[in-house]
């Protein structure tokens, strides 16, 4: 292993955490919604009860031990420092599996993944699946420092991954997964070809079908589209702000943790299996485990920097008709994401698909919410890869 790889454990000084206390105290609270549900947003009943929780109960230092002993590390890639979780398997030949995550993510979502990839004996699987498994933060977002500058975009963080997985002396086999955010990056390990890189796993696919592909859709695919019509309509308002005045949301994301919160759990709520009930998917703990690795870094501007950068870049994804990714490529399509792809369209924007499942529950936080689908659809995909 390199020696520019440095563990690092996360340490939160105390005076961050009476800062935060102090803050939700001091709460100045909106009017309440004149709706019945969450058509306007994240409902005052619901954040106040999860904040209420988040003063009084809540503990940090009991997550913050968890990611401590993940293997928590860091090396600096291209100038930027990186954060990295890094849990390797008690099998040998097990195969490296970097896994990114998305937004209002973090490398909490795969807390419950970890231990069956890991190690399979152990949760009832087959040792011949077992992942060494490196979790990397975004540039932006948890631990990770954040840009300064503009350029690290997918394609800059993909090559940053494939020289992380170098120094941890892992370059000559290994795959690579993502959801969300994520999935841009996993796309574009695969586009690249990246060297070592065996295949993909995706719960998320970054392509718009074509005119021709919505013209001719089944019946499946046309219910795909009008979910994606209704999750762009009316869910994706913080999408838009954060392509076009991302410093602007970034005040209220950096001064207030229940603004934050707030923001982050509005998408929660919206995209999980159990739509417009968050609670009913997530535990508050897990709720708060994630909104926290963006309040104590203060990374809510900064993540919301990459949405701005992705559209004015030009950004494209690299799952083209017209010229497919030749990688061998698995996807997890979870039922409640509302922006899901049918199997035949994914097919024709990947040379190599060695797996498709879609299972029977979960949206779109599948490895947290689902994880046991999650664990399978990764294991099927690389099963004849290693």
């Amino acid at each position: 292993m390199s020696a520019e790889i440095e563990p690092r454990a996360i340490a939160v000084p105390d005076e961050a955490l009476a800062d935060l206390r102090e803050r939700l105290n001091r709460t100045r609270w909106p009017s309440r919604e004149t709706v019945e549900d969450e058509r306007q947003g994240a409902r005052l009943e619901r954040v106040r009860a999860l904040v209420d929780y988040w003063r009084r109960d809540y503990d940090w230092r009991r997550w913050e031990t968890q990611l401590n002993a993940l293997g928590s590390s860091t090396t600096t890639i291209d100038g930027l420092a990186i954060h990295f979780l890094h849990v390797r398997s008690p099998e040998a030949d097990a195969l490296p599996l970097v896994m990114t995550h998305g937004w209002p993510s973090s490398v909490a979502e795969f807390r419950k993944v970890i231990g069956p990839l890991t190690d399979p004996a152990a949760h009832g699987g087959d040792p011949a699946d077992a992942f060494h498994l490196v979790l990397p933060t975004i540039p932006g977002f948890g631990f990770t420092e954040q840009p300064r500058e503009l350029g690290w975009m997918f394609p800059r963080i993909a090559e940053a991954w494939g020289t992380l997985m170098e120094r941890l002396d892992y370059g000559a086999r290994w795959g690579a997964q993502g959801g969300d955010l994520g999935a841009a990056v996993t796309d574009q390990i695969g586009r690249k070809l990246l060297p070592g890189c065996v295949g993909i796993h995706q719960t998320f696919a970054m392509f718009f079908p074509t005119e021709s592909e919505v013209a001719d859709a089944t019946a499946a695919e046309r219910a795909m589209l009008a979910d994606a019509e209704e999750f762009w309509d009316t869910m994706s308002g913080y999408a838009k702000e954060q392509q076009t005045r991302p410093q602007t949301i970034g005040y209220s994301l950096a001064d207030s943790p229940v603004g934050l919160a707030a923001w982050i759990y509005t998408h929660f709520e919206d995209v999980c299996g159990t739509p417009g009930d968050a609670e009913a998917s997530f535990t508050r703990d897990e709720l708060l485990d994630t909104i926290m690795m963006y309040w104590l870094p203060n990374a809510g501007p900064s993540s919301a920097r990459i949405y701005w950068e992705m559209v004015q870049s030009g950004f494209r994804s690299p799952a083209r008709v017209d010229d497919p990714i030749a990688i061998p490529a698995g996807f997890t399509m979870f039922p409640r994401e509302h922006v899901r792809k049918s199997e035949r369209w994914v097919r024709r924007r990947y040379g190599d698909v060695v797996h498709f499942d879609e299972p029977d529950r979960g949206g779109h936080f599948g490895a947290l919410e689902h994880p046991d689908a999650f664990v399978a659809g990764v294991r099927a995909t690389f099963r004849g890869l290693r």
